[in-house]
Formats: C-alpha cells, sequence, structure tokens
C-alpha cells in the first residue's frame, strides 16, 4: 500500500515566451521548453494566481504549491511561517535568459504594496549568475544622486542610461536587489532569481524600444517614482562571499529568504532537526540525487526540490557533480 506521508516535493516548470527571451535555457541549463521556439523565464516554483506550479512526483502529483500547503499547513512551511504566511507561499523562484536588454524598473516595498496596490507585499530579489557573455552587464543603482526632476528630464532627453550603474556581469556573481533599486538585467545573462512572491514591477526605461507598430512599451514612471531610491550606488553592486566546494556558503541573509550556494563534488549530509521551516534545494547546475524522509530522490539542473520542515536531514549526493542554490525562510 502506498505511503500517504508528506514528503519532498519535486516540482514541473512553467515557460514564458518573452520578446527578450533567448535558448539558453535549453542549451545550456538542458531544459525542453518546446514548442516554444524561446524562452525568457523558467519558473521553477510559483504560487502566483493563475500561474501556480504543479508537483511531478509522488501521490501529490498535479497538486499545486497552494493546494499541498492547504493540506500540510506547519509540516510544510514550519509553524513560524505558517503563523506568519499562512497558505500564502512568500517565495517565487525563477531562471532568467536575457537575450536582449531588460527594462530598467523599480520594485516597491512591502508597505507601498499593501497601502496603494492592494497587494500582500513587494519585491525585494536576488540574482546568481549562472553564464554571461562577453561584455554582459548588470545595471544596479544610479552613478550619482538623482532627483525626481533628473529622472524626468534624463527620460525626455534619452540620458537615463548615462547615470545607470552597471558591473561586468560574471558567472557566480550575486546581487542582492531591495526594494526600490532600480536595476535591469543586461542582454548576455543568464541568471536564477530568488525573491518575494509578487509581480509587482514598475518600468521606468525601456531602451527607446517600439513593437512592430512602432509604439513605445508602457511606462509606470509615477508610480516608480514614489518608491525608487535616487542615491548613489556607491562602489560594486555585486556581493561579496567566499566559494567552497563541498560546503555551504551564505549568500544573502534577509527578512524575505535566505539564499545559500552549495557547489559539490561529494555527498554533503544536511542536519535540519533544528529548524522549523521548509527548505527549497534548486539544482543550477550537474545533477545528483537527494535523500530525505526516505525517499532518493533525482534533481537535475533548472529542477527545485522543497524539503518539508517535519524533514529531520537531507544528503545531497552529486553525480559527478552539481550546484544547489539552498533557500530558506529564518
Amino acid at each position: 500500500m502506498e505511503e500517504r506521508g508528506l514528503y519532498p516535493l519535486k516540482f514541473m516548470p512553467l515557460f514564458k515566451d518573452k520578446i527578450w527571451g533567448g535558448n539558453k535555457i535549453k542549451d545550456i541549463v538542458g531544459i525542453d521548453y518546446s514548442p516554444l521556439a524561446r524562452c525568457g523565464e523558467l519558473w521553477v516554483l510559483s504560487a502566483i494566481e493563475g500561474d501556480e506550479t504543479v508537483v511531478e512526483n509522488g501521490f501529490l502529483a498535479e497538486c499545486t504549491l497552494p493546494e499541498v500547503i492547504e493540506m500540510y499547513n506547519d509540516e510544510l512551511l514550519g509553524e513560524a511561517n505558517f503563523d506568519r504566511f499562512s497558505t500564502e507561499f512568500p517565495l517565487l523562484i525563477k531562471i532568467i535568459d536575457a537575450h536582449d536588454n531588460l527594462s530598467a524598473q523599480v520594485h516597491p516595498d512591502d508597505h507601498y504594496a499593501s497601502h496603494h496596490m492592494g497587494q500582500a507585499n513587494g519585491k525585494t530579489e536576488m540574482w546568481y549568475v549562472l553564464q554571461a557573455d562577453e561584455d554582459a552587464k548588470i545595471y544596479a543603482g544610479f552613478t550619482q544622486k538623482e532627483t525626481k526632476a533628473d529622472v524626468i528630464n534624463r527620460l525626455r532627453n534619452k540620458t537615463f542610461v548615462d547615470v545607470m550603474h552597471y558591473d561586468k556581469a560574471e558567472q557566480g556573481d550575486l546581487y542582492f536587489i531591495p526594494a526600490g533599486k532600480m536595476h535591469a538585467i543586461g542582454k548576455g545573462v543568464l541568471l536564477a532569481e530568488i525573491q518575494q512572491s509578487s509581480d509587482a514591477t514598475f518600468r521606468l526605461y525601456d531602451w527607446d524600444r517600439v513593437d512592430d507598430n512602432g509604439n513605445p512599451r508602457q511606462l509606470h514612471l509615477e508610480q516608480g517614482l514614489e518608491v525608487l531610491d535616487l542615491s548613489k550606488q556607491e562602489g560594486t553592486a555585486k556581493g561579496h562571499y567566499h566559494y567552497h566546494l563541498n560546503e555551504t556558503t551564505n549568500l544573502v541573509q534577509c527578512p524575505y529568504f535566505v539564499t545559500n550556494v552549495m557547489p559539490l563534488t561529494k555527498a554533503l549530509k544536511k542536519d535540519l532537526s533544528n529548524a522549523d521551516t521548509f527548505y527549497l534545494y534548486f539544482c543550477v547546475a550537474g545533477k545528483g540525487f537527494v535523500t530525505s524522509m526516505g525517499h532518493r530522490i533525482p534533481l537535475s539542473a533548472g529542477e527545485i526540490m522543497m524539503i518539508p520542515a517535519k524533514a529531520e536531514d537531507a544528503l545531497v549526493e552529486p553525480s559527478p557533480m552539481m550546484e544547489i542554490l539552498e533557500i530558506t525562510i529564518l
């Protein structure tokens, strides 16, 4: 008789055809998104209404993430998380392939989103660069202090790009993008994105592009200026961390998520017994197996596994190598 208790969950991907998307999710990550000709975003885990990811394995297969949370509550999320979020899953996890520049945009914080947009939360996010072409850039913040009037005038006279701070993008780069920071993913960048579960985005600048009918893309300048951090970006916008093979290294720890990186060529045992929270194991390169709660489950690049809060431990085994982003909320 099949065991009906909670177990580690894998999820089926969602693919987004974007005008700026390319083919790296197939060519580099190894995920087939046919029949689409291109794919800008691979949503690996989502509870966004209308875009809920679906369980792939076990007896809960074909259930959506929100449906599983409704069934298992704090067993899946942890008591503190369930008290805080109830059945609203707080994270959205993606891979983004920017074949062309994405728009310069800004996200609201929780207060603005709840008071002005009727949404539960704003959007703070982080990026982990998986691959970058020569001369690819990540834009984050301004090269000098600006005013709202400066921003409006720069958009009018087409000099906004002159004050967009950028860094050359390279594999392994980390960027933390708090709500309020102007940012854009430059063409040629493939990255993993961990963010609050929100679609709250205000577009400030779109590289003066027009559609097939000669119309510019809609901007959200009024709302964007209400939440935009106009200060100067001091130094690089890249985050700093020390990369250790076969160990767990912290990348970001903020009130919304904690993300660690685990580059593995040998098995790593994780003690989860003292953690009243779920863990997401997001494979961004290679392949292997994750064993937890009596289940040994294969995991490959572009796939994610959710380890329930009730799990005591997890064993991650590369075959022969894998790189894992370990994501949770503390």
